[in-house]
């Protein structure tokens, strides 16, 4: 196994290692941010009838100019019954069928009614006239196995007359930090302490991408301990953070190899992250051993993390990048793939990126005004203010 693999060579190591999980039928109001796992196709035509898309009178074209006797009224989920001959009409609201017989609609403010005729200009076939099926026909395909559902694609499978959805079931991940420099609020920390912050960030993240997450507290650093932790860690996917290198107290990899595990990416050519691993215990459970550096930890979730939660559902797994143009000029990058928390700022159509100065992997307060994360490619040469490279928006309020 090459030690050092770059970013996309690694997450594809991940992913081979991947299944979808199995699926589960929910009600269509629990379904939203779930993913797909069977194509959605509708039963009928919608609308299943002509419907007009005003309020007016429902005429004959071949009527229209002229004074029609009024014999009748059609409201939304009231129709018409019967057919219109010529020379009448019918009183129609927003919705509702076009009676048999009726190819047009005059809006009201358009007709002057006088007792039981209505006077209508002249009117052109299928004006202001929703046709059957205008949205969609029977048996067109609709929303598409391996979507993630939306308020907008869940309005569709509930027009199409879904009580329930096939989903993929949520992946469930069992996340904890490791060290003896962290504690957790209230906590009040030694002289040589931090408050855990990582975790915290990877425990929202986790949830907001679709999966099930249960934090254990911060293990300390004993390899018996963490042997006990990574074995007490219930779920498809376990994610550690810290201790993922390979100094004297970095043990997440020897408990894990104590658990049998199945290394498949040793390290990663990114900058921040590059203790980052990933590999399969003996009892089958997957396990990204992230590094303890919040920047580091969280960049290396957007970028392996999100993915692997994407892939369990069946979704697309791949970052999705945009090209945006520097607002400053960059010099060449090193060895490693760098990825840079930067600022967006948006006009007329052009999306511009802006670096921050210091991206030193223990700042939180950085993560926290960033919009994107900006690639430099291994060996990148300079850049000039105006040239348009790859970023990564991140999900903000």
């Amino acid at each position: 196994m090459i030690k050092l693999l770059p970013v996309d060579a690694a997450r594809t190591a991940m992913l081979a290692a991947v299944s979808p999980l199995p699926p589960e039928s929910v009600p269509i109001a629990a379904a939203n941010g779930r993913v797909l796992a069977q194509d959605v196709a509708a039963v009928r035509d919608q609308p299943p009838f002509a419907a007009s898309a005003m309020d007016g009178w429902a005429v004959r074209a071949a009527d229209t100019p002229g004074a029609l006797e009024i014999v009748g009224e059609s409201a939304a989920g009231h129709g018409f019954e019967g057919a219109v001959a010529p020379g009448q009409a019918v009183r129609i609201f927003t919705g509702a069928a076009v009676p048999e017989g009726c190819d047009a609609i005059v809006i009201q403010e358009d007709a002057t009614r006088d007792g039981d005729r209505v006077t209508v200009p002249a009117s052109a076939k299928g004006h202001h006239l929703r046709p059957a099926g205008g949205d969609f026909q029977t048996g067109q395909a609709l929303l598409a196995r391996g979507m993630r559902i939306d308020p907008w694609r869940l309005s569709l499978a509930a027009a199409a007359g879904r009580a329930e959805l096939s989903v993929a079931r949520r992946p469930r991940v069992a996340l904890f930090s490791t060290g003896e420099e962290i504690v957790e609020a209230p906590a009040v920390p030694g002289p040589f302490q931090i408050y855990d912050s990582g975790s915290r960030a990877l425990e929202a993240l986790i949830a907001g991408w679709g999966a099930e997450v249960s934090r254990a507290k911060p293990v300390r650093d004993d390899l018996e301990t963490t042997i006990q932790a990574l074995r007490d860690a219930t779920g498809d996917l376990v994610v550690t953070v810290g201790g993922a290198s390979v100094g004297d107290h970095d043990l997440v990899r020897a408990a894990a190899e104590a658990l049998g595990l199945d290394l498949k990416v040793a390290s990663v050519n990114v900058r921040p992250g590059k203790p980052t691993f990933f590999g399969v215990l003996a009892d089958g459970r997957r396990l990204l051993g992230l590094p303890g550096n919040p920047a580091s930890a969280l960049v290396c979730a957007e970028l392996f993390l999100r993915p692997l939660i994407a892939a369990f559902q069946g979704a697309e797994s791949g970052p999705r990048l945009i090209g945006a143009r520097l607002d400053a000029p960059l010099p060449g990058n090193g060895p490693r793939e760098h990825w840079m928390r930067a600022k967006l700022a948006f006009d007329g159509g052009q999306v511009t990126a802006t670096p921050y100065r210091d991206q030193d992997s223990s700042l939180v307060s950085v993560f926290a005004v960033s919009d994107a994360l900006l690639r430099r490619e291994s060996g990148a040469p300079a850049a000039a203010a105006g040239d348009v490279v790859d970023v990564l928006p991140l999900a903000r309020a």
